[in-house]
C-alpha cells in the first residue's frame, strides 16, 4: 500500500522546476493570456456590431462623451476630487447639515476623520506589538521557558479587548465617514437639483445627463464608499511603511527598506499605467446601469398604455437591447479585471515577497553584520523572525498601497460621474444649458416642417429677454415662442391680460399653447422681448391629469403646502372641507377615513375625482392667475360651471385651454394660434376668428 501511494506522490519540484522549465511556463502563460485577450476583443467587436444593428440606445451623445472622457488618475481627476471634497468637508470644524431624521445630529466630520487616523496609528502599533509578543512567545517555546511563555501569553490575552476595540473603532469611523460623506453630498446635490426648476431643465432643456436618478443615488453612494475606503487603504499602508522602515533600519540597516520603497515606486508606476482603462469602464458601467433602470421604470410608469397597445413584445425588445449592452460591457470588464488580477498578484504580491526575502536575508547571509553572525542560534532566530515578520508586513503594506491605485482608478470613474452632475447643475442654475438640436443630426426636409423656423444653438444660448414682476398683469411684448430644440413657433407675440379678463386659448396641436405657458411659468427661457407677470407663486397651473403627491388626503388639497403652512395661513380643516363640498367631493372624507389618511392617491382616485381635487387645490391657494389645461374634461357640466363662476367671485383670472363651446361664455378674450406662426388676440364676441372646429 505504501509503495502504491509513493508512486502516486507528486514529483519533487527541485527536479522539474528548473530555470528553463520556469521560463517556458511563464512564456506559455503569457501567450495564453495574450491569445485569450485578442479573442475576447474580437468577440466584443462582433457582439457590438450585432447590437448596433438593432440599437435602441437612448443616449448616443452621452456615449460619445464617455469615450472622450478618460476618467484616469491624472491632474483632471485631482481637480475634480478637490472640488467635491470642498463640498463634503467645507471646513476643519464644520458641522454636518444632516437631515432631521439622522440618528446622530450635528456631528463634526473632522472628528471622524481624526478617529480613523488615530485608529489607524493604534492598529499599526498593535501589529508591531503583536509581532514582538509573538516572537517572544515562540522563543519561550523553543527554549522551554515555561514562565516566560505563560507571562507573554497572559499579556496577549489581556491585550485582546484593546486590540478588538481598536479594530471596531476603525470600522465604525469608516462607516460613519461613508454616511456623513453621502449625507452632505446628497443634500448639496439635491438642493441644487430642486433649486428653481433645475430638475425640469435637466430633463427637458439640457441633454447632457439622461439618468439623474442613477447619479443622485447609486453613483453618489459608491463614490462616498470608495472615497472612505481609499482614505483607509492609502493612509494605513503608508503609515505601516513609515513605522516598519523606522523599525527595520535599526535591525537590518536602511538599505533593505530602501530597496522595498524603490520596488514600490516602480511597480506602482507600471500598474497605474496598465489600469488606465478602469476609470472609463467604470463610467460606462454606471451609465449603462442607469439606462437599464430607466427603461424598466418607463415600463412601470406607462404600464396601462403599453397594456392597451399590447406592446409587451416591443418593450421586451427595448429592455433586452439595453440589457445586452450592459452585459456585453460587464463581460469585457470582468475579463479585463481577470487579466489585471493576474498582473496585480504577480507584481504586488509575489514579486514583492521575493524582494522581501532578498532584503531580509542580506544581514544573515553576508558578513556586513558581524555582531549578528557571532550571536547565538536563539538570538539569530528571534531577530530573523522579528525582522522577517516586520518585512512581510511592510511588503503587504507596499502591496496594498500598489493595489490602492486600482481603487483610485475606480474612484476616478465615480468622480467623473459626480463632477459631471455638479457641473451641469451649476450651469443650469446660472441659466446655461447645452442641447444637441435635431437639425444638427440630420438634414431637415422643409416639407416636414412647413411654417416652422429653426434657430441655432448659439442664438438660443446668447439671447436673453427681460422679465418684470408686477401684480395683476400679464403682458407679452415682442416675445417669440421658441422651443429648446430651436423651433420658432411664433416670431413675435404681443398681448396683455389684466385681472378679471378671462382668456380662452385655442388652436391645433403643436401650435404653441403649451409653449406659451411654459415660458409664462419660467420653465423655458425667455430668449428675447419683455414679459411682465406676477411672482410665480401667484400663478397656478392645473393640467388635464393632475399630480397627486405622496402623503395624506390633506396634502392633496394643500399641495405644494404642508400642514404647517396651512396652519400658518389660518385655513382650518373646516375650510378645506368646504372646498371639497364646492366641487362635490365631500363624500371622500368619509370614504377614505379623514384628512390624515395615507393612500396611493394616483390609483385610489378616479380621473374625475383627481380633476375635482385639483379644483379644490385652486380654491385653497387663490392665485391671481390660473392656467386650466383641459382640466375639466372628466367632470360634469354643473361642476365645471360652478368652478368658473367661483373663480370669478374670488378674483382668479383664468387662461383656459379648451375647445368646448360651453366655456365661451365664461371668457372675455380669445387667443387663437393657427400653428403656422400666426396668432390672433381679440375680444370673445369677435366673429372673424376661425376656431378650426
Amino acid at each position: 500500500m505504501v509503495s502504491v501511494f509513493s508512486k502516486l506522490a507528486p514529483p519533487d519540484p527541485k527536479k522539474w522546476l528548473t530555470p528553463k522549465t520556469s521560463g517556458a511556463l511563464i512564456a506559455t502563460a503569457a501567450t495564453a493570456i495574450y491569445v485569450l485577450w485578442r479573442r475576447q476583443l474580437k468577440e466584443h467587436e462582433r457582439r457590438k456590431r450585432k447590437l448596433d444593428a438593432t440599437d435602441l440606445h437612448i443616449s448616443l451623445e452621452q456615449d460619445k462623451a464617455i469615450k472622450k472622457d478618460r476618467a484616469a488618475v491624472d491632474a483632471v481627476f485631482f481637480r475634480r476630487l478637490l472640488k467635491i471634497l470642498k463640498i463634503i468637508i467645507p471646513g476643519v470644524f464644520c458641522r454636518e447639515q444632516v437631515s432631521h431624521k439622522f440618528t446622530i445630529p450635528m456631528v463634526i466630520a473632522t472628528g471622524y476623520l481624526s478617529l480613523v487616523a488615530l485608529s489607524l496609528i493604534a492598529r499599526t502599533y498593535c501589529d508591531v506589538w503583536m509581532i514582538h509578543n509573538g516572537t517572544v512567545i515562540e522563543r519561550s517555546i523553543i527554549t522551554s521557558n515555561y514562565d516566560g511563555f505563560k507571562e507573554n501569553l497572559l499579556h496577549l490575552v489581556c491585550s485582546m479587548p484593546l486590540i478588538a476595540l481598536v479594530n471596531q473603532l476603525l470600522k465604525y469611523g469608516l462607516n460613519m465617514l461613508k454616511l456623513l460623506f453621502r449625507d452632505r453630498l446628497t443634500m448639496h446635490l439635491t438642493k441644487q437639483y430642486l433649486s428653481g426648476f433645475t430638475y425640469y431643465k435637466m430633463s427637458n432643456l439640457d441633454n447632457r445627463i439622461a439618468n439623474a436618478d442613477q447619479l443622485l443615488t447609486q453613483d453618489v453612494d459608491k463614490f462616498c464608499a470608495c472615497l472612505a475606503d481609499l482614505y483607509s487603504n492609502v493612509s494605513k499602508p503608508f503609515l505601516d511603511i513609515v513605522i516598519y522602515v523606522h523599525k527595520l533600519s535599526g535591525a537590518i540597516g536602511l538599505q533593505g527598506p530602501s530597496i522595498m520603497l524603490a520596488y514600490l515606486a516602480i511597480s506602482g508606476f507600471v500598474l497605474t499605467r496598465l489600469r488606465r482603462p478602469v476609470g472609463r469602464m467604470t463610467v460606462q458601467e454606471q451609465h449603462l446601469e442607469g439606462e437599464f433602470r430607466y427603461v424598466n421604470s418607463r415600463l412601470i410608469t406607462n404600464s396601462e398604455e403599453i397594456a392597451f397597445y399590447q406592446g409587451n413584445k416591443r418593450e421586451q425588445l427595448t429592455i433586452r437591447s439595453s440589457f445586452d449592452r450592459l452585459m456585453c460591457h460587464l463581460k469585457d470588464f470582468v475579463q479585463f479585471r481577470f487579466i489585471m488580477g493576474i498582473v496585480d498578484n504577480i507584481i504586488a504580491k509575489y514579486l514583492a515577497t521575493v524582494c522581501g526575502f532578498y532584503v531580509v536575508s542580506r544581514p544573515f547571509l553576508t558578513d556586513d553584520n558581524p555582531q549578528l553572525r557571532s550571536s547565538s542560534h536563539s538570538v539569530r532566530m528571534e531577530d530573523y523572525y522579528r525582522s522577517g515578520r516586520m518585512l512581510v508586513k511592510m511588503a503587504e503594506a507596499i502591496g496594498r498601497l500598489v493595489l490602492a491605485g486600482r481603487e483610485m482608478t475606480r474612484l476616478a470613474g465615480f468622480t467623473a460621474r459626480v463632477s459631471e452632475l455638479t457641473d451641469v447643475l451649476k450651469d443650469l442654475n446660472s441659466g446655461k444649458y447645452q442641447r444637441t438640436l435635431i437639425s444638427s443630426r440630420r438634414p431637415v426636409d422643409e416639407s416636414e416642417v412647413t411654417g416652422v423656423k429653426k434657430v441655432s444653438v448659439e442664438e438660443l444660448t446668447r439671447s436673453r429677454g427681460e422679465m418684470v414682476e408686477t401684480d395683476h398683469l400679464i403682458r407679452f411684448e415682442h416675445v417669440p415662442l421658441v422651443t429648446p430644440n430651436g423651433d420658432v413657433l411664433v416670431d413675435d407675440m404681443t398681448f396683455e391680460v389684466r385681472s378679471g379678463m378671462n382668456v380662452l386659448v385655442c388652436g391645433p396641436n403643436g401650435c404653441g399653447k403649451s409653449s406659451l405657458f411654459r415660458i409664462l411659468g419660467e420653465l423655458w427661457p425667455l430668449f428675447s422681448g419683455k414679459l411682465v407677470k406676477p411672482h410665480p407663486s401667484k400663478l397656478f397651473y392645473i393640467p388635464q391629469r393632475p399630480y397627486m403627491t405622496l402623503g395624506t388626503l390633506r396634502d392633496q388639497v394643500v399641495y405644494p403646502d404642508t400642514e404647517a403652512d396651512q396652519r400658518r395661513k389660518g385655513i382650518s380643516d373646516k375650510a378645506l372641507e368646504e372646498f371639497l363640498t364646492q366641487v362635490q367631493l365631500s363624500y371622500i372624507l368619509d370614504r377614505e377615513g379623514g384628512w390624515d389618511t395615507i393612500q396611493d392617491w394616483m390609483d385610489v382616485l378616479s380621473g374625475g375625482e383627481k380633476q375635482r381635487i385639483a379644483m379644490a387645490r385652486l380654491f385653497y391657494h387663490q392665485p391671481q392667475f390660473a392656467i386650466l389645461d383641459e382640466c375639466t374634461s372628466a367632470v360634469s357640466v354643473d361642476v365645471e360651471g360652478f368652478m368658473y363662476t367661483r373663480c370669478r367671485e374670488v378674483g382668479i383670472t383664468l387662461f383656459t385651454v379648451s375647445h368646448r363651446k360651453s366655456l365661451w361664455k365664461y371668457h372675455e378674450y380669445v387667443l387663437y394660434m393657427d400653428g403656422r406662426g400666426s396668432y390672433q388676440y381679440s375680444p370673445m364676441d369677435s366673429t372673424t376668428i376661425d376656431f378650426g372646429s
